[in-house]
């Protein structure tokens, strides 16, 4: 064998051996703790069923899961998927189905999720030796030179820095943190916008609902403004009572145009969450409103495992961790493994001959002898870094936990609320009902039957409002639920790094 065939050899046997030895400096990463309590307080004590069966999660696999994580067990009562299915709508169905295709903000944040998993291809590449090549070809000479010089060579450098700290490594495992932090944002951000549209559909559908009970007033009223001026002719009605009804009248009519403007809005809105320029959509008639799907929330421990937003704080807190690891591993000195070898001659026909090589093999030991404390300075700011991002995940925790509440509470009053408003509609229907009577039967004035209509008319709005407001709370449940996604999705080390 020879001797630069051993050298070479020798030096790859090197860097094998001191990388396989080479230990990992920096803190071990742990998932933040975060008690969770054992059940919500707003989560009804009495919780039916779930009204729609759900399909079960995909499976996790070991490498698919990040450590520290457990998969969310399968039994949870909670919409899984395609989470707005539960409300059995076919044309919310067809909206939502829309959303990931061609919403904009959430291809962009797609894009992003590909940059940050380049961005690990590239850090992972610093494993492996870099190997160039520069082909040259010169020709020198002076003032007195005839012919001059000519040289030609084909030089193949290698470079290989031992990972012996293990800041490599940890460089590779924080942009895996990052990109699976990116993943999860991903879907946050399809989340959100598909509970925006969920929200908006619900908002048309009550203002849809709103309009037919106005149609039908204005109607009502219609007959009545007829009414009081026949009796205004047969000599029973005064003047006043006719404006009455005629400015009755034309409030209702004002109060029915009005609900374009707000519904306009809303489909434009629908429209652009769906990637479609707002003349492209018409929504047809949402009405009747349906009551809203019922489920019980899971245990709260569960939820560090639904939300995408939590996975993504916590990832980032997993990034920040590694970065420490880079910090201190950048204290101690770097060994890195160079050789070059080649072909060198003056003449192109004798280039490709044995005897045209040439070769150089050897270590490089390098080490910053004084920097002013700048490199550990970097360790304490990677350090702070690591709390800030502790800090924000906890943060995130504490506010799943706050909307999980909130919309557990705005469920639960306003159903209540809803009960109590129905009673009043049954009521003011009954009292316009008695005032009508009496006015024909000329027992009282129409300034009466004008109050007992306009009671009528506000709790009928309410009711249509509060199972409105019913509906949207309970996308906002589903959206703090996590709308199904569990931590098992986010892509595994080993899908990141093809």
């Amino acid at each position: 064998m020879s001797n630069p065939l051993r050298l070479a050899l020798s030096a790859a046997a090197l860097a094998m051996l001191l990388a396989s030895s080479a230990c990992l400096i920096g803190p071990h990463y742990r998932r933040p703790d975060m008690p969770a309590p054992p059940s919500y307080k707003e989560a009804p004590k009495d919780a039916p069923a779930a009204a729609c069966p759900a399909p079960a999660p995909p499976a996790a696999s070991a490498a698919g899961q990040p450590s520290g994580w457990k998969a969310a067990a399968p039994t949870d009562a909670v919409p899984r998927g395609e989470w707005w299915k539960v409300y059995a709508d076919s044309h919310l169905d067809a909206l939502e189905a829309q959303v990931t295709i061609s919403n904009q903000n959430l291809l962009a944040a797609g894009a992003q999720f590909r940059a940050a998993q380049a961005a690990v291809r590239i850090s992972r590449s610093s494993l492996f030796p870099a190997v160039t090549a520069a082909p040259s070809a010169t020709r020198s000479g002076g003032a007195a030179a005839t012919g001059g010089r000519r040289s030609y060579s084909i030089p193949i450098d290698a470079a290989y820095q031992v990972d012996l700290w293990g800041g490599i490594r940890h460089g590779v495992a924080a942009s895996t943190a990052l990109a699976q932090a990116s993943a999860a944002d991903v879907e946050t951000a399809r989340l959100l916008y598909q509970s925006e549209l969920a929200t908006g559909y619900f908002e048309v559908q009550g203002l849809d609902a709103t309009r037919h009970l106005l149609e039908s007033t204005v109607t009502s009223y219609e007959r009545f403004a007829q009414l009081t001026q026949d009796r205004l002719d047969g000599g029973v009605a005064s003047e006043g009572d006719v404006a009455l009804a005629q400015t009755q009248l034309e409030t209702a009519r004002a109060q029915l145009a009005d609900l374009g403007v707000q519904r306009a809005q809303l489909e434009h809105a629908i429209a652009v969450l769906i990637g479609r320029p707002p003349s492209e959509l018409t929504l047809p008639d949402a009405h009747p409103q349906a009551s809203p799907p019922v489920w019980p929330p899971s245990v709260p421990s569960s939820l560090l495992e639904r939300r995408p937003d939590i996975a993504s704080a916590e990832r980032q807190v997993a990034a920040a961790n590694e970065q420490i690891g880079v910090s201190r591993a950048a204290l101690f000195p770097s060994l890195i493994l160079s050789a070059t070898a080649g072909l060198q001659s003056s003449s192109i026909v004798d280039l490709l001959t044995w005897p045209s090589r040439f070769w150089s093999v050897g270590p490089q030991l390098a080490a910053t002898l004084f920097d002013a404390g700048k490199r550990r300075a970097q360790v304490r700011l990677s350090q702070a870094a690591y709390d800030a991002t502790v800090a924000n995940y906890r943060e995130t925790v504490l506010t799943g936990f706050e909307q999980v509440e909130d919309a557990l509470a705005q469920l639960r009053i306003l159903t209540s609320e809803s009960l109590i408003v129905d009673r009043a509609v049954t009521a003011a229907n009954r009292s316009l009902q008695i005032s009508i009577d009496q006015y024909r039967g000329g027992l009282t004035g129409y300034l009466q039957v004008i109050t007992a209509q306009n009671f009528a008319l506000q709790n009928q709005r309410a009711a249509v409002d509060l199972l409105t407001r019913r509906n949207v709370s309970s996308v906002a449940l589903i959206q703090a639920l996590g709308g199904g996604w569990d931590s098992s999705q986010l892509p595994s080390a080993r899908d990141l790094q093809r």
